[in-house]
């Protein structure tokens, strides 16, 4: 059941990623649309998050996590009967609120159950699941576009519904906390406060601000404006990255074990800046799919075990809360990088954006080389 919500969650930007040309052409509106198109879905999770976190401590994780996927299910379903491009970001906001709560709870649902090395095992086992629905959700969407045209491609978000419906019957009830919103808040933030948190937090920011700023945002465009691809076609190289992300992922539990979480991050921070600088510099296609392929390693690496950081620093009256600003500070980044990357394509094109990316990637890896964070030397969860 903890997969079924993370595979429902990822389904926002990822499945109608492919059909972002089509979208903006069909609804007359520029290239600069594609990032408010992909950061309707993510902004409201910037603020609802942490609230969603709160709620989770003090109510129980089912009780907020039944709601949420009601609400994913019904406006991403919705959304395929949009008549104007202002109507369907207003139901792809929607969808955002439905969506903040569903990838920090899988987190903190597995932080519930296991500790230390077999929580890791499962937050990569999670990560895998999460990956393996980027690589099979593009190439749908690509698909059903060509089929059905774009609206199409909105039709699989009613699946959010029977996900509610699984999660209503199969999670087991969580023992209210009668704690005051107050005190709740402050405890929190006493595990908000520590170093190794508040680097994982920003180099989440930074990292998802890449990934959905250059890959969901540009990379479509780059592929149909730069080397002709139609739908389907972009759909399978945007699925590709989750082929070697899915075997970072899996690997976690095994690596942190060995080598600690910090070596994992840099080294996904360190791969994912030399992918972004082979895309912007490819001159042929088979460079793009070689650096798509790179860069699936660095988030599968990276990702996971930030995830890992973050939801081992509190305990489980807390969890929910310091997991959940976690993910309000991705939200960020993912609202962020569409966003910038619209502006960035009004100005230079899709390759230099990529390697203005991998300068960010670098000055992230520099931070955390110096910083000496997320954690210590060879800690391990």
């Amino acid at each position: 059941m903890i997969f079924a919500i993370t595979v429902t969650g990822i389904m926002a930007n990822t499945l109608i990623a492919p059909a972002i040309p089509d979208i903006l052409g069909d609804l007359g509106i520029t290239e600069a649309g594609a990032g408010l198109l992909v950061a309707a879905a993510t902004l409201p999770g910037v603020v609802v998050a942490p609230v969603i976190g709160l709620l989770a401590d003090r109510y129980g994780r089912r009780e907020v996590v039944v709601p949420c996927l009601v609400l994913f299910g019904l406006s991403g379903g919705m959304a395929s009967f949009a008549p104007t491009f202002p109507v369907l970001l207003a139901l792809r906001l929607a969808q955002g609120v439905g969506s903040a709560g569903l990838i920090n709870l899988a987190v903190v649902l597995i932080a519930d159950h296991w500790e230390g090395a077999d929580r890791a095992r499962l937050i990569g086992q999670n990560s895998a699941v999460l990956t393996i629905s980027l690589a099979v959700l593009p190439p749908l969407g690509g698909l059903l576009t060509d089929v059905g045209g774009w609206r199409a491609t909105f039709l699989p978000y009613w699946i959010g519904l029977v996900t509610a419906g699984g999660a209503a019957v199969v999670l087991g009830p969580t023992r209210r906390q009668d704690v005051r919103v107050g005190d709740q808040v402050r405890q929190a933030l006493r595990f908000l406060r520590s170093p190794r948190v508040l680097t994982a937090m920003g180099s989440g920011v930074v990292l998802f601000l890449l990934v959905f700023g250059l890959l969901l945002t540009v990379l479509p465009l780059y592929l149909a404006d730069g080397f002709g691809l139609g739908p389907t076609s972009r759909g399978l190289v945007l699925g590709l990255p989750a082929l070697t992300a899915t075997i970072g992922a899996l690997s976690l539990g095994r690596l942190t074990a060995r080598f600690g979480a910090r070596p994992l991050v840099l080294a996904g921070s360190a791969v994912l800046t030399g992918a972004f600088i082979v895309i912007g510099e490819a001159p042929v296609l088979p460079v793009v799919v070689a650096g798509a392929l790179f860069y699936g390693l660095g988030e599968g690496l990276a990702v996971p075990s930030l995830q890992n950081i973050v939801a081992g620093a509190a305990p489980a009256s807390s969890r929910g809360s310091v997991v959940a600003v976690w993910v309000g500070g991705v939200r960020l980044g993912q609202t962020a990088g569409p966003l910038l990357a619209g502006v960035a394509l009004t100005r230079v094109d899709a390759g230099a954006t990529f390697l203005a990316g991998a300068g960010i990637a670098a000055a992230l890896l520099l931070v955390q080389l110096v910083t000496g964070q997320p954690t210590g030397r060879r800690e391990r969860p």
